[in-house]
């Protein structure tokens, strides 16, 4: 088996920033939680809560059953379904996006329509806020960060700016394990999502603020403003994405002038500070963070988002505890997705050409441009496929809806491996279907992408169920192996 690996993480420094990034996240979420939907510009000066007590926040709580999860599966069976169904059995709360999504699961719509469909909270604050562990993971590699917060994302913020912010600040982490400026990092993540979105915008605008000397209350202010549009200004992601920003390049790294930025920007304030926290934690380790506030909040995990029963679920009881699961399974991750990365107790320190490295390998923007919304995905070892609706899976007695297929092949360079795909339909009562019985979905190679696109028309009848199931089968002429996509349009 070739070795890929251009990057070697030593240990020692892996861990640190582990640890670090989990009492980052807890000092900055025990700081800002008194404060949280407070609108106006704060002034706070340190805590409020009582010593050694870490405040319960939902921003650390999913991650614990993200980590359930992954120890349970292994890494590769986790996507955006997997982690839907954690949702409905381990994660309690209702509010916001987390309700919508949850609802929509369980009406039958499937991850990433779960969060898109009538979801007013999906450029909402609830996925960015829960990276932490994608970046730990995958340590000095942005991109499978990315991918793992992309799929978290999806669930409950589908196709919107919650998804984007998720994909920046997972990245931004991530980088921070070896690219050790905390500027280069949030440039390497603003280079993993489009121009276009929101999130971007409102990063470069901090920049754009700092850069030309530009006072903290002005630049709040100037974000504030340009964000007006979006769900009022309120509990939004482009801003409070923009206010961690802020905390972090106002603080000009120390670590409580960081937090203390992030905090007093008011809104989501647990949030923006818990991110912070994680990020100057994995920054500089847990030696980088002040020993009274480290001291302050101590080690232990509260939680109360989470069933600690539920499903065989082991709620870790401590950041050092949390680490060392994590620790224990990043190997693992890195391997499966063949990363440049590897964790090493021979390495002595990070080789100079580090950011280089993790710059080529930098491509996520790719996966970012096609993110679109009430669209859904399958694969097979042959075939991948996603099918697009035209809209939101709503129908009306005899109304059409369109969807395209994309198709795409799994193999390259094999003349061997181009398929005859066929289309069967199982329809729900009254509907009918228009469209191609088969398809010729080619091999990739210098010539040919590998890719086929076909468009079906579903019509429903005149008495509709509260929930309408279609399922295509996707089957291959001479393969055993076939691909079955349930689509569910609500009356």
């Amino acid at each position: 088996m070739k070795n890929n690996i251009s990057l070697k993480i030593p240990f020692s420094d892996y861990r640190a920033s582990v640890y670090g990034c989990w009492i980052g996240k807890n000092i900055g979420g025990t700081l800002g939680g008194p404060y949280e939907c407070l609108r106006e510009e704060l002034n706070v000066k340190g805590f409020t809560t009582k010593p050694g007590e870490p405040l319960p926040n939902d921003d650390l709580d999913l991650q614990l059953a993200w980590l359930y999860n992954l120890e349970r599966l292994g890494s590769q069976a986790i996507d955006a379904k997997a982690l839907g169904e954690i949702w409905v059995n381990l994660i309690t709360p209702y509010w916001n996006e987390y309700g919508i999504a949850k609802a929509n699961m369980k009406r039958g719509l499937p991850p990433p329509l779960s969060g898109d469909y009538h979801n007013d909270w999906k450029n909402s604050n609830g996925a960015w806020i829960r990276t932490e562990i994608w970046a730990c993971l995958a340590p000095a590699c942005p991109d499978i960060a990315a991918k793992y917060a992309l799929e978290d994302a999806r669930v409950d913020h589908g196709a919107g700016e919650g998804t984007f912010a998720a994909i920046f600040v997972a990245a931004m982490q991530s980088a921070a394990f070896a690219v050790k400026d905390v500027r280069r990092c949030i440039e390497i993540a603003l280079s993993t999502i489009p121009e276009s979105s929101r999130v971007a915008d409102s990063v470069r605008e901090v920049f754009a603020c700092y850069d030309k000397g530009m006072g903290f209350s002005e630049t709040r202010k100037h974000i504030l403003d340009r964000n007006s549009d979006i769900g009022d200004g309120w509990f939004e992601a482009p801003s409070n994405v923009a206010y961690a920003v802020i905390g972090l390049l106002f603080g000009e790294g120390d670590f409580k002038k960081s937090l203390l930025y992030a905090v007093n920007c008011g809104d989501d304030t647990d949030c923006t500070a818990a991110t912070v926290g994680a990020t100057l934690g994995i920054l500089y380790g847990d030696v980088g963070i002040p020993e009274d506030w480290k001291a302050y909040i101590g080690d232990k995990i509260i939680t109360i988002s989470v069933k600690a029963d539920g499903a065989g679920l082991k709620i870790p009881k401590t950041c050092s505890e949390l680490s060392e699961r994590i620790i224990n399974e990043a190997p693992k991750l890195l391997l499966d997705n063949k990363a440049y990365v590897e964790i090493s107790k021979e390495a002595k320190a990070l080789p100079e050409n580090a950011e280089e490295i993790i710059v080529d390998n930098v491509k996520f923007i790719e996966t970012s441009k096609k993110i679109k919304p009430y669209t859904i995905s399958a694969s097979c070892t042959e075939i991948s496929a996603e099918i697009t609706l035209a809209d939101a899976p709503d129908v009306k007695p005899c109304e059409e809806k369109k969807l395209t297929l994309t198709l795409e092949n799994a193999y390259s360079l094999n003349e061997d491996c181009p398929h005859n795909i066929t289309f069967r339909w199982w329809l729900a009562d009254g509907f009918s279907v228009s469209g191609p019985q088969t398809a010729f979905l080619p091999h990739r190679n210098a010539h040919s992408d590998g890719i086929v696109s076909v468009e079906f028309t579903l019509k429903a009848g005149e008495k509709l169920a509260p929930a309408n199931k279609c399922v295509l089968e996707i089957s291959s002429e001479g393969r055993y192996t076939a691909l079955y996509m349930p689509i569910v349009f609500l009356a």
